[in-house]
């Protein structure tokens, strides 16, 4: 294979909602390449995308497929991401990556909600866009209708470079007002008949090509002149501004193919080659300290490994991206994430499950290799001398969580062990060992997302799992404030054990001032601040620990003693075991012995003093609150919102965004574990979400009742 330099190699991810047609373009655009003698189908379970088991047993994209094509002595670098929601992680990898996003649209239903979030995340990482819409040949498909829709959402910025001269089953034909021709195909696809413009069609023909020299004029200042003087543009003149248009988003051109029957894969593919940047014509991207790093192969080698693939009789396949220099077999570089030194064996070019061996890989160029000994997703390895790192992938928060055991419980290790080293093929997929909770709980994207864990568990693993609902990290805190003493006593020949503690406990607000003085049942106590610490809980809030002990009452060496007996009870509190915070504490008295004090006996009086001044301080659960975005169709909107009202959702607002409707709430926790299941239900899978954590708030007290019902029967069963 020919070795392709920087100014040749385009990078591309295939996005878009699921069903749009991705894999099936992918695998018409393999065999317009020649990469493959024979189109394989989705149904068929045999297309180069989507090889892994659990892919073909489901029938959806699940990992995004790396492949190449060679076209006009270019290198056409190609993602072909999961469309499903679930599965973004992949998207998300493939978009920062690649230089260009071609977005795929079903012909049947035009911008679906998988649309947006794959614009969105273009619009996140500034990437160039071309429209394609796809499946042309269905029969309710309206591409005049559609054309329109992607114009009120995404602006005039939608350009169309073809337009169908019919659609539905007998879909054959398109007018390129780019090349100002029409394209028609036989039935079986591939190589198009290229003619004039029939005259019924020259009019619109002329007039959408008006409009695009316009946009493509609109790029330059030299082209926009000319424009005005001769109000056209030469073809190349015409690819030259749509070029810089595309870099900038300044212009989205919008393709028509019918990826199933292999009729316009080729126009497109001359497009991508002809027209779309370069690796060298896109910004530069930076490492960890912020520099610059050119896509230069005279530069020194780097490369970042942004997906790791486990397949059978192979082991890992780790795949990167040369940020720059040149990649050879054999070169030796430094982890320098790990420290760990690696030599590279064979590399490939990717081709999905099939890998083609080069001898070298250009700055810009993403290949992979196998049989690396330390090398995790996100790592970079380096030549002598040079220490960059990137982390420039970003992953959306988890939406979807459950806590997994083996049935088997000897099998428990076996399974972290299978887990952690799935999360290096989707990082998206988060694995946590709860103390607070004493569950294992992993975390996804959906209620799919996991299910296809647990299937990759069961059938590649043989590890039989179960998933359970997740507890909630409830915290604890007080109202009001309280008083309470407690001695430890203990005699049993020789030195005995004796300490006794007062405390006063309060609630804690950021700012409020120092204690003076407090009045309890009619006695004042009056308070001599003489050490203050305060403690960030790791569970979130603040215990305030005050020494206002006078007299000599309790020698200061036992106050270290005293706040590690809090800080026990501070990590289970009285009303559901959950963690306690925002509480102060003040030491004002107490009694010691001059030999049978010590620290055991002074932490198990300040527990015990500390239990019993929380019970009558108030104490209240407080439950998470989480920020919730819903996008959904307007035509949805009112049962969204109702679902939401029953989740004791805070309605905070609605808004329009790229003709769908954008819904704020404040929700709790626990309200959040099944949503993305109702929500796909309700919707028909066309609406998405998002979440982040806001704060903590007081539960209801008839909930408050119900947990403390439900840990005091735990607590029985316990015994």
């Amino acid at each position: 294979m020919k070795i392709y330099q920087t100014n040749e190699i385009k990078n591309i991810a295939l996005i878009g909602s699921a069903g749009s047609g991705k894999t099936t373009l992918a695998e018409s655009m393999l065999f317009e390449a020649g990469i493959i003698k024979r189109r394989g189908s989705v149904e068929a379970k045999n297309t180069v995308s989507d090889y892994f088991p659990v892919e073909q047993e489901y029938g959806y994209s699940v990992f995004p497929t790396v492949f190449h094509v060679e076209w006009n002595n270019k290198k056409l670098n190609v993602i072909d991401c999961p469309g499903s929601d679930d599965f973004v992680g992949g998207a998300i990898t493939a978009l920062n990556v690649t230089d260009q996003a071609v977005i795929l649209i079903n012909g049947q239903y035009g911008p679906e909600v998988g649309t947006q979030n794959a614009f969105r995340y273009t619009e996140k990482l500034n990437k160039p866009v071309i429209f394609l819409v796809n499946q042309l040949d269905r029969e309710n498909c309206d591409f005049d209708s559609i054309l329109t829709n992607m114009q009120e959402i995404y602006g005039s910025k939608c350009v169309p470079v073809q337009y169908p001269i019919a659609t539905g089953p007998g879909f054959n034909a398109v007018i390129d007002v780019l090349l100002m021709k029409k394209y028609s195909w036989k039935p079986e696809g591939g190589a198009p008949i290229i003619e004039d413009i029939p005259a019924d069609e020259m009019d619109k023909a002329k007039e959408l090509h008006a409009a695009l020299v316009e946009a493509a004029a609109g790029n330059d200042d030299a082209l926009m002149e000319k424009f005005f003087e001769e109000e056209t543009l030469t073809e190349d003149e015409m690819r030259e501004g749509i070029r810089k248009g595309l870099v900038t988003r300044s212009i989205f051109p919008v393709f028509c193919v019918c990826a199933g029957k292999d009729m316009g894969v080729r126009r497109l593919m001359e497009f991508l080659g002809n027209v779309v940047p370069f690796v060298n014509e896109m910004p530069k991207i930076h490492n960890t300290r912020g520099e610059e790093v050119p896509a230069d192969s005279n530069g020194p080698e780097s490369i970042y490994f942004f997906k790791t693939g486990l397949e059978p009789h192979i082991g890992e396949v780790s795949y990167f991206k040369v940020m720059s220099g040149s990649i050879k077999p054999g070169d030796d570089l430094t982890n320098a994430d790990r420290g760990s030194k690696e030599r590279i064996g064979t590399i490939y070019a990717c081709a999905g499950a099939n890998r083609i061996a080069v001898d070298e890989l250009k700055a810009g160029d993403i290949g992979c290799t196998v049989k690396l000994k330390d090398v995790k997703t996100g790592n970079t390895l380096n030549s002598k001398d040079c220490e960059w790192r990137f982390d420039f992938i970003k992953y959306p928060n988890s939406k979807y969580s459950r806590a997994i055991k083996a049935v088997n419980s000897s099998e428990m290790e076996k399974l972290m062990a299978a887990v952690l080293r799935m999360r290096q093929e989707d990082p998206t997929w988060v694995v946590e060992q709860s103390k607070e909770l004493k569950q294992t709980i992993v975390h996804g994207q959906g209620e799919f997302h996991l299910r296809t864990l647990k299937w990759r568990l069961e059938n590649n693993e043989k590890i039989q799992v179960q998933y359970d609902e997740p507890k909630i990290p409830y915290r604890e805190t007080i109202t009001k404030m309280a008083r309470a003493d407690y001695r430890h006593k203990k005699q049993s020949g020789g030195a005995g054990q004796f300490g006794e503690v007062h405390l006063i406990v309060e609630p804690y607000a950021e700012g409020m001032p120092d204690p003076t003085s407090f009045k309890i049942n009619g006695q004042e106590f009056k308070m001599n601040v003489k050490g203050k610490e305060e403690i960030d809980l790791e569970w979130g809030g603040k215990l305030v620990f005050i020494n206002s002990v006078v007299g000599g009452a309790i020698d200061a060496r036992f106050m270290p003693a005293i706040l590690k007996g809090v800080m026990e009870r501070m990590e289970q509190g009285p009303l559901t075991g959950s963690y306690a915070r925002d509480v102060r504490v003040i030491v004002y008295d107490g009694k010691m012995h001059p030999v049978d004090s010590n620290e055991l006996s002074f932490m198990l009086a300040a527990r015990n003093a500390f239990s019993a001044a929380f019970r009558e301080a108030g104490p209240k659960i407080l439950e998470p609150i989480f920020d919730l975005e819903v996008f959904v169709p307007s035509d949805y909107m009112g049962d969204v919102m109702s679902d939401l009202q029953g989740r004791r959702a805070l309605i905070m607002g609605m808004d329009s965004e790229a003709g769908y409707q954008k819904l704020s709430a404040k929700i709790p926790q626990k309200e959040l574990s099944n949503y993305s299941i109702a929500l796909s239900s309700l919707t028909g899978g066309r609406a998405s979400f998002t979440t982040k954590f806001a704060s903590y708030e007081l539960v209801p007290a008839d909930i408050q009742q119900q947990l403390i019902a439900a840990h005091e029967a735990e607590l029985k069963e316990e015994e």
